[in-house]
């Protein structure tokens, strides 16, 4: 996931008439005692806006294998083999074009869940273990944005939760 690189800025406030503004940084460049100290809203509108270009990167990334898939498919001849020649091996146009596919399916499945995470912001609900309706530590919500699980749960079983 990258760091989002649009950062928020506020007036400087030293009185002056020129426009200097002082840029704050991004919640994956704060210590975890920064990240603790943030208000609540100020929180919620950095994960708001981390949240909205993971989903942007996944959506780009979605569609850009879905149309190299396609090209594959309209390149392709049935049962075409196509051999490396370094290692020998082959691999059809259909396994890379199927490859695609799935990373493409991985990627909507993602923006589901991103989707998830900004609803449950907002009603109220982002940041609570959604088992055991603890609050989820901001330490790990700034890794896994989209978390619904705190550590405790995710770790005392499989869950397709996150």
């Amino acid at each position: 996931m990258e760091k989002s690189t649009k950062n928020k800025t506020q007036p400087s406030g030293n009185g002056s008439s020129d426009s200097a503004e002082v840029v704050l940084p991004s919640l994956a460049e704060l210590t975890d005692e920064e990240l603790e100290a943030l208000s609540d809203e100020e929180f919620l509108a950095g994960q708001g806006e981390l949240l909205l270009a993971e989903k942007n990167l996944l959506l780009e990334q979605a569609a850009s294998l879905k149309l190299e898939a396609e090209r594959l498919a309209q390149e392709a001849e049935p049962g075409e083999v196509q051999f490396d020649e370094e290692s020998g091996e082959g691999g059809t146009t259909t396994v890379d074009r199927e490859r695609n596919l799935a990373l493409a399916a991985q990627a909507r499945a993602g923006v589901d869940e991103i989707d998830e995470a900004l609803r449950r912001m907002a009603g109220g609900h982002y940041g609570v273990c959604a088992n055991c309706h603890t609050p989820i530590p901001r330490a790990r919500l700034r890794a896994l944005p989209y978390a619904r699980l705190c550590v405790k749960c995710k770790a005392g079983g499989l869950s397709a939760l996150r």
